[in-house]
């Protein structure tokens, strides 16, 4: 398996695991990580934290019926950087920015009580418009201020719901779009964009071994539903919701495969 981390035109493809370049920082001013708590931008986190000198995380508050995603946020960086001493010299600030305004206007059934479903329009019902161009706007106005000319963000459009701003094709133009807006030379960076939910763990494990998979497990959260009852062995979560299905079976087929890391050519 090679891992892409971008299809920007005109940028060269990271197709080397980052088991095989750890040790070497990438020269870059800093990495700012759209930061959830869930299992994708905790993978993200680590990432940017084996790759970039300083990193700082940005969250949102828009609303979400899952707000304890809010809460593992402050969990999982505390556990990395318990877990890993080099990378907590290189974890930065937190950023915790309240657009419940935003997520008013774009209603979902990740904002309201409705049910989740596929809807007319062939998308799922968790579906909230423009959310990702809403983070990278606000993202890339605080790494502007912050010096950081990395944004790294969790999209994928492998194992994905569908949604349409997770396509690397979105984040071109959104790349493109605040470039020219701000006068900047941002990078978007999307590391699990081709990769499947099992391969996601088999970045977890090639980052921090073991002691990365189990706080992926434990302590990010990634249910719709907000579920922090029940421990299952792939994590918390309601079982039921389109993230857990995924979540689940992403652990299943990773287990299935003899829980590797990835190779390292």
């Amino acid at each position: 398996m090679r891992l892409f981390c971008s299809t920007t035109p005109g940028r060269p493809l990271c197709d080397r695991p980052p088991s095989a370049h750890m040790g070497a920082m990438i020269k870059a001013q800093g990495a700012l990580v759209l930061f959830s708590g869930g299992q994708d931008s905790t993978v993200c986190l680590a990432w940017a934290l084996a790759r970039y000198p300083r990193v700082e995380t940005v969250g949102f508050d828009y609303g979400q019926r899952h707000a304890v995603e809010l809460t593992a946020r402050a969990d999982v960086r505390e556990r990395l950087a318990g877990a890993f001493p080099d990378w907590a010299s290189r974890l930065g600030e937190d950023h915790m920015l309240d657009i419940r305004g935003f997520g008013a206007v774009a209603a979902s059934a990740l904002t309201a009580e409705r049910a989740i479903e596929m809807t007319d329009k062939g998308l799922p019902s968790t579906f909230v418009p423009g959310r990702n161009l809403v983070f990278l706007v606000y993202a890339a106005a605080l790494a502007d201020r912050r010096g950081l000319d990395r944004l790294v963000g969790g999209m994928c459009e492998t194992d994905f719901s569908g949604y349409p701003d997770c396509r690397r094709d979105t984040l071109d133009a959104v790349q493109a779009a605040l470039n020219l807006g701000m006068d900047q030379e941002f990078v978007v960076e999307t590391p699990l964009m081709r990769l499947t939910k099992a391969q996601t763990w088999s970045l977890a494990k090639a980052l921090g071994g073991e002691a990365l998979v189990e706080i992926v497990r434990r302590d990010s959260h990634t249910c719709y539903l907000g579920e922090r009852e029940q421990l299952h062995d792939w994590g918390y979560g309601c079982g039921a919701c389109p993230a857990c299905e995924l979540r689940e079976r992403g652990w299943r087929d990773w287990v299935e495969e003899g829980r590797p890391s990835l190779p390292a050519a």
